[in-house]
């Protein structure tokens, strides 16, 4: 659905939150792979200056990825955003409500009530793009896990490291629009959840 039709009617939005609902009980019961808990134990001995995704699952959250180190470049599901004043809340008791109700929430404010997640015709959050870039220029190291990197502008962050000449690691099973890139030091064919973990032993050992 798009933005701009969130915006405008009421009928959209008890459709977009009907699909949240149906959506909700997967969500809430995900927990993080083994590739979510690495790099938590990353941060943990100090080693990520940040996390930059297009998920919006929540799982390096839950994972125990720092909120100050976290960038959720498309939102998350796992928080409810008013569109007027920003505030965020827990999801749970308004899709109870809307459960009940059928009513689409509204904020204490006034202002419509949506999950956190960027929709089609949406913008990026700009402080989110900016705290992306800045991270990308203080790497040491870059890695992209898990992504076919064909999302703009979220697969130009590693570029953006790449650039300066900091290492860029890509672990992928399948092809990405970076394979081939100059920029790319090393690339790994594979899943993610086995090729991470051991690594990221290794170099704690």
């Amino acid at each position: 659905m798009y933005y701009d039709e969130f915006l405008a009617s009421e009928s959209a939005r008890v459709e977009y939150w009907d699909f949240k609902l149906e959506t909700w009980e997967v969500y809430r019961q995900a927990r993080p792979n083994a590739a979510h808990e690495s790099i938590a134990a990353l941060e943990r001995a100090g080693k990520v200056t940040a996390v930059v995704t297009q998920n919006i699952d929540g799982l390096h959250r839950r994972a125990g990825t720092s909120p100050d180190l976290l960038v959720e470049l498309h939102g998350t599901d796992l928080l409810v955003e008013c569109q007027s004043c920003h505030a965020t809340s827990d999801p749970e008791p308004h899709l109870a409500r809307f459960r009940e109700t059928r009513q689409p929430p509204n904020c204490t404010c006034g202002g419509l009530l949506k999950p956190a997640t960027i929709s089609f015709g949406q913008s990026l959050r700009r402080t989110d793009l900016e705290r992306a870039t800045a991270a990308a220029a203080r790497a040491d190291l870059v890695l992209a896990l898990g992504s076919t990197l064909s999302v703009y502008p979220a697969a130009s962050i590693p570029l953006l490291a790449a650039g300066r000449g900091t290492p860029y690691i890509i672990v992928n099973r399948g092809e990405t629009e970076h394979d081939g890139h100059p920029a790319v030091t090393l690339r790994l064919e594979g899943d993610v959840t086995a090729i991470v973990p051991p690594a990221v032993e290794a170099a704690l050992a």
